[in-house]
């Protein structure tokens, strides 16, 4: 019923334009009133049997029920109207008990006054109510003892709640009510074509700058190839000395090629670097071009004017292979939604547990919570004020109803969306003032904080200390005990639960990673992953691998069935700028089916990772700034990106 008010505006909006004006003031009057409660089952149970029952208003209980009568009296719905009718008789049977028991035989007799014709003509079964008011002690009468019973009232009580919850989550909406979501639906689609026409237009320019580089690629090529071509008529036997210096150095591990000649002018300079790519394009357009021979090698007659080509899209530096951030294609997108509610940089934000809200906190101390989808309702929307950064955050994982943060300094809130405020506010120890991590348990009602000291560095990494696990009773809101890590351990960074959340993992800036059976509270085993502080970790989606993300960028995927073993790996190291990482910590996300990992990046764009692929990857739409934080979506092929910019991007991707 989110729409309602909307819907209720083009009401007004309509009858005013046609001059109905008595018909304006009767529905202001009706509105005001509010008698359907806009379908809300408990504010109607509150209305019948904590206002107009005790208050003795009956003439608006009988309203009301005869109102609900009218909504449901199509002959399609003849059971539920039946339902309804019986549940009438016992409400206004209810109202003449209650009347007695207080001492009110008055509003008895004035009941059946107003209403006894109806009664009747209802039914036999109403005759002997009329004597009730006159009898000495009814409740004692064996044909109305029933009546004055507590759970003759809570077994009506209860089923006029089951009745209306099943009538109104089955209640088709009006069409009057889904203009408000077609509206949203057509403002969506119309910035999207906006976002696709500045696209396009981009995509244009780029389009043309690369014609015009293909086209100087060709004509040096060709121009070069007349050269050679023009030295080999008029060859000397110096050239065979020439052709038997000149050697091509091909290394498999390599990508590149470089040719040598040993007598040459100092004026001269003998170079190419040779990919496949750019090669057969240039070639494919000179005549007499075999595209099975192998690379021609050519000599160079001017020092600047060497040509630079690359292997199917990469080349070796330091031979290593280094892929290109410009070989990363752009994400395609079905949608894209910015939040600009923050004024500071974006800390973390995260989906809740069916992916309704989304919760996203800034360096300022604020989280915000909030829905990308306009079919969901915002009445969870919220604005929290903590007085410190935030640092970590998590949804409990049964429901989205149970939000935990943790700031900079040791504090632990837990925020209930439903009541909108804060249920329980702990502190961690004074020794251990930052609280770098939260995780609830997917099965029982606990979590598990991640504290550290503080250090004495500049940099993220170096300002933390030592760790603290500890691990909480959700229901008591108290610590239950404290994880060993050993004496003075390092700070432990991330957590992640398994499925049954038996196994907890922890990475640590020493770049170990740390398991431990949640069910003893031991440690079980550890291994040394990175030569850096680890960032980041994710179990893999069949829970036989764990992801670990370092602070060097190197992204590792190893194997919980044989320790030791990596399965995949992947280097972003280009996506960290050491100034930017000094002031957050990247992370890691995985989409629901475990193949596509999304890290946070120092550029304005992330990466996108096809796990164990053979593809390449992908890069996000850029933001304005740094990429501070990521999330993916529980079931949907949707992501987040919180940025330095202080937004917060909602992508849905094809």
């Amino acid at each position: 019923m989110e729409n309602m008010q909307y819907a209720e505006e083009l009401v007004r909006e309509f009858l005013v334009f046609r001059g109905f004006t008595n018909t304006l003031q009767a529905f202001e009057t009706e509105l005001s009133t509010d008698i359907g409660k806009a379908f809300q089952v408990d504010k109607i149970l509150d209305l019948i049997f904590s206002v107009y029952v005790p208050k003795f208003q009956v003439e608006k209980l009988v309203g009301l029920l005869g109102f609900f009568k009218q909504c449901f009296s199509s002959s399609s719905e003849t059971i539920v109207t039946a339902t309804l009718s019986k549940l009438e008789v016992s409400i206004l049977r209810y109202y003449i008990v209650h009347a007695l028991q207080t001492g009110r035989k008055d509003k008895v007799v004035e009941f059946f006054g107003v209403n006894g014709n109806d009664l009747l003509q209802k039914g036999q079964d109403w005759t002997a109510w009329f004597a009730i008011p006159y009898l000495k002690n009814p409740h004692i009468d064996p044909q109305f003892r029933v009546y004055f019973t507590k759970e003759w009232y809570e077994a009506l009580r209860l089923s006029v709640k089951n009745f209306f919850s099943e009538i109104f989550n089955g209640t088709r909406l009006p069409a009057l009510l889904k203009i408000s979501s077609e509206k949203n639906t057509v403002n969506r689609l119309k910035k999207d074509i906006k976002q696709l026409n500045v696209k396009l237009s981009q995509l244009q320019v780029l389009l043309e700058e690369r014609d015009t580089q293909l086209c100087r690629l060709r004509n040096n090529a060709e121009s070069i190839t007349d050269a050679n071509m023009g030295r080999t008529m008029i060859s000397t036997p110096s050239s065979g000395m020439h052709e038997e210096n000149l050697h091509l150095s091909t290394n498999t591990q390599e990508t590149s090629t470089t040719a040598h000649v040993g007598e040459t002018d100092p004026g001269q300079k003998w170079a190419v670097s040779v990919a496949a790519k750019s090669l057969s394009s240039t070639n494919a357009s000179t005549p007499g071009y075999d595209a099975s021979s192998p690379p021609t090698l050519v000599e160079d007659v001017s020092a600047s004017d060497t040509i630079h080509m690359y292997y199917d899209g990469s080349h070796t530096e330091h031979g290593r292979e280094m892929q290109r951030e410009e070989d990363f294609p752009e994400v395609k997108i079905d949608y894209q939604d910015t939040f600009l509610g923050h004024t500071s940089p974006i800390s973390r934000c995260r989906f809740s547990a069916s992916g309704d809200n989304i919760a996203s906190a800034s360096v300022d101390g604020t989280v915000r919570i909030w829905t990308h989808d306009s079919a969901t309702p915002a009445s969870r929307n919220a604005t929290i004020y903590c007085g410190a950064e935030i640092m970590s955050l998590d949804w409990e994982c049964k429901s989205d109803r149970l939000l935990l943060i943790g700031t900079a300094d040791g504090g632990i809130k837990a925020w209930n969306v439903d009541a909108k405020r804060v249920v329980c506010d702990l502190n961690t120890t004074e020794a251990f003032p930052s609280v770098l991590d939260l995780k609830c348990s997917p099965v029982e009602p606990i979590f598990v904080s991640a504290a550290a000291s503080r250090g004495y560095g500049s940099s993220y990494i170096d300002s933390l200390g030592f760790a603290s696990l500890t691990v909480w009773n959700m229901k008591t809101w108290k610590a239950m005990t404290v994880l060993p890590l050993g004496e003075d351990p390092p700070a432990i960074t991330s957590l992640c639960f398994n499925h049954n959340g038996k196994i907890l993992a922890a990475s640590a800036v020493d770049g170990m990673i740390h398991m431990f059976d949640m069910s003893a509270g031991l440690q079980i085993t550890g291994w040394p992953a990175h030569d850096s502080a680890i960032s980041s970790i994710l179990f893999g989606p069949d829970e036989t691998s764990i992801f670990s993300l370092g602070s060097d960028g190197k992204i590792l995927e190893w194997s919980l069935q044989n320790q030791g073993r990596i399965l995949w790996s992947k280097n972003c190291s280009r996506y960290r700028d050491p100034e930017t990482s000094k002031q957050f910590r990247h992370e890691m996300a995985l989409d629901a089916n475990g193949r596509q990992l999304l890290a946070t990046s120092s550029s304005v764009r992330a990466p996108i990772y096809q796990v164990r692929g053979n593809t390449n990857g992908l890069k996000t739409l850029p933001h304005s700034a740094a990429i501070t934080t990521v999330d993916w979506h529980p079931t949907l092929p949707v992501f987040l990106t919180g940025s330095a910019d202080n937004s917060v991007r909602v992508t849905s991707i094809l």
